[in-house]
């Protein structure tokens, strides 16, 4: 009857399915159960420690932190740094600014107006007077620079030097013309006999004797190229024609036996293989995952089933009346 009514329920399930469902409950129940009150019971306590234990302990270490590090460096800079600023800055004012501006103002102004004076009454004219003396003296020295070493030297350059230097220039471009016609001739000699001496024998040793032999050696390498050409096109054909053979003896004393063999005998054995173990296996393989999937699934719907039984138990269903002082007592002995 059970199973009727949960077959009912459920749909029409199987009665696998069915029967499978009450242990699962079960075992799920059984391990479920005591996790979840493990995790309330954590819950619980973290709130309470939270509550009791570390939000003061954190509020502590937070007043001594302001305690230790805080007020001091607060109490420092107001007691301390703040009035010894203010102490030194009336004592800047009145030892360094007070002085300074005094002495600017009686002695330094004062003296540097007479400065001023002194500069132009006195120290200007007596400039002029020594910068009139300095042009005075420079254009004297001008004078007799001009006088003594200018006049002469120009007269030294036009009159001795130029004819000393166009002579020297003269008989400098007659040397160079001698030497470039020694050079000339040296070189008419030396060209003539470089050609009789080495260009004429090396002519005729190139026109009588290289050219010929280079002629018979180019008709002779000509001749060794055609015929290594021949021979390897002759030796592709005997390849050719014994790789041919080679491949044909192999067709027919190991591919076509073996062919045949797969054909024949291996085709058949490894249908029957399949049709006969293989298929079955994999129908099962398939068939054990179907079962295993929906095993699977059963299990949440059960695992979700027996929560809500289990909630339903303890602290009533939804919209029932005195629904929330079961929970508090619960939670209450929880606590507790």
């Amino acid at each position: 009857m059970d199973l009727e009514k949960s077959r009912e329920r459920s749909g029409g399930e199987g009665w696998i399915v069915v029967a499978l469902r009450v242990p699962v409950r079960i075992v799920v129940l059984v391990l479920v159960v005591p996790v979840r009150m493990a995790w309330d019971a954590l819950v619980v306590a973290g709130r309470f420690l939270g509550g009791t234990v570390f939000r003061p302990v954190g509020r502590a270490l937070a007043w001594m932190g302001r305690a230790v590090f805080v007020w001091p460096f607060v109490a420092l800079w107001r007691w301390v740094l703040v009035p010894l600023g203010t102490a030194l800055r009336w004592l800047g004012t009145v030892l360094v600014v007070s002085p300074a501006g005094w002495l600017y103002r009686w002695v330094l102004t004062p003296l540097g107006h007479t400065a001023v004076w002194m500069y132009a009454r006195v120290l200007t004219p007596l400039g002029h007077g020594i910068a009139a003396c300095a042009a005075a003296a420079r254009d004297a020295l001008a004078w007799l620079g001009r006088g003594l070493l200018v006049v002469p030297s120009v007269w030294l350059y036009r009159w001795v030097l130029t004819p000393v230097g166009h002579a020297l220039a003269w008989c400098g471009r007659g040397l160079f013309a001698l030497g470039a016609l020694l050079v000339a001739g040296i070189g008419a000699v030396l060209c003539w006999t470089v050609r009789v001496l080495v260009v004429w024998p090396a002519y005729a040793v190139w026109r009588w004797v290289l050219a010929p032999v280079g002629r018979v050696l180019g008709v002779v390498a000509r001749e060794a190229g055609a015929a290594l050409g021949h021979a390897w096109r002759v030796a592709g054909y005997v390849s050719l024609a014994v790789g041919r053979a080679l491949a044909a003896l192999f067709r027919w004393t190991v591919v076509e036996p073996a062919r045949r063999l797969y054909r024949g005998v291996l085709t058949p054995v490894g249908h029957a293989v399949r049709d006969a173990v293989l298929r079955p296996v994999a129908e099962a393989a398939r068939g054990a995952g179907r079962v295993t999937r929906e095993t699977l699934r059963l299990v949440r719907v059960t695992v979700r089933q027996v929560r809500q039984d289990v909630r339903r138990a303890l602290l009533g269903g939804p919209g029932t009346a005195g629904s929330q002082a079961p929970e508090r007592q619960v939670k209450k002995a929880i606590r507790m």
